[in-house]
This record gives C-alpha cells, sequence and structure tokens, in this order.
C-alpha cells in the first residue's frame, strides 16, 4: 500500500490520462503515493465566474484525510483554494495566474506548491509565480499544453524537465 496519495484534477480539454499527468503520474507512484484521477466533463457552458465554484464541488468529494497532495492542470488549478484551505501540498501545472482569485489563494497557502508554466502562454506570470513560490518551473517558449515550437523532441524534453520538478518536490 502507498504510503500517500495524490489527486490528479484535469484541465478543461486536457484529461489525466495525457502525458504530463502520466509522466508526473508514475513520477508520484514511485515516490510512493497512490493515484486518485478526477474525471469530469466541463459543461459547454460553464462560466468563467463560477468555473472555480464548480472545479471545487468535483474535487472537494474526492479528498479524504489520507491525501496529501493535488496536481491539477489549468482549470483544475483553480482547486488551490481547497489546497489552501485545507492545507494541501501541490503541483499545478500551467496555473491560472491571470486570475486574481487563483492568485489570491496561493498567496494564502501554507503549504509547499510547485508552478510549472511556459513563457507562451498566455495565462502564465513568470515574475508572480517567482514571487509566490520558489518551486517554479518555467519553459521557455513553451505553450498552455507546454508544447515547445520546433523539433518534438524539445516537447519531449520540456516533460522531462516536469517530471524531474515533480520528484525533487516530492523527494
Amino acid at each position: 500500500m502507498a504510503d500517500r496519495r495524490a489527486v490528479l484534477i484535469p484541465g478543461q480539454g486536457y484529461d489525466t490520462r495525457y502525458p504530463l499527468f502520466l509522466y508526473a503520474g508514475e513520477a508520484l507512484r514511485r515516490a510512493g503515493f497512490a493515484l486518485h484521477a478526477v474525471t469530469w466533463q466541463v459543461p459547454d457552458d460553464l462560466d468563467l465566474e463560477t468555473a472555480g465554484r464548480w472545479v471545487n464541488e468535483q474535487v472537494a468529494p474526492t479528498l479524504n484525510d489520507r491525501t496529501d497532495l493535488l496536481v491539477g492542470k489549468s482549470l483544475g488549478t483553480l482547486a488551490v483554494e481547497l489546497a489552501a484551505d485545507r492545507g494541501l501540498a501541490a503541483v499545478w501545472l500551467t496555473p491560472l495566474l491571470h486570475r486574481p482569485d487563483v492568485v489570491a489563494a496561493l498567496r494564502r497557502t501554507r503549504a509547499p506548491f510547485v508552478l510549472v508554466g511556459g513563457t507562451a502562454d498566455r495565462t502564465w506570470d513568470g515574475a508572480v509565480a517567482r514571487r509566490l513560490t520558489p518551486y517554479v518551473l518555467e519553459i521557455p517558449e513553451a505553450d498552455h499544453a507546454l508544447m515547445v515550437p520546433g523539433p518534438l523532441a524539445r516537447s519531449a524534453a520540456a516533460l522531462g524537465e516536469v517530471c524531474t520538478a515533480v520528484e525533487r518536490f516530492v523527494g
């Protein structure tokens, strides 16, 4: 039985079967985490004003006393409120740092967290990220999917950097 439990929280169009979650999940398994993947069907009419409430309604029932870590991507990073309220460590992949509510929740979070983003992602703000936590991975030229222009090997290398950041954070 795993010593720790991580909850994986998808994005709007990036579910927990996609590469960032597959490889980060493997890093977590190797570090002794059991994984619970949230699955959801995002409503077509999801309102940006109420999206945080909807995300929290999807994620909260999956949390229990054994939950040690949240790993969220994009829309899933709106669960930062739950992490802050429950003192949970987190890995936030392409967090929505353009949203004041996300930044405010990250500021009140007491547990450690990692922020991972790319310089070509309009939702990323590297300066804000570095003010919020010492655990920042910023990938030059990476977009919101953390894909990098040019040969695909560059994007695979970026994925490797994410894995290394996760391994170091939970190690």
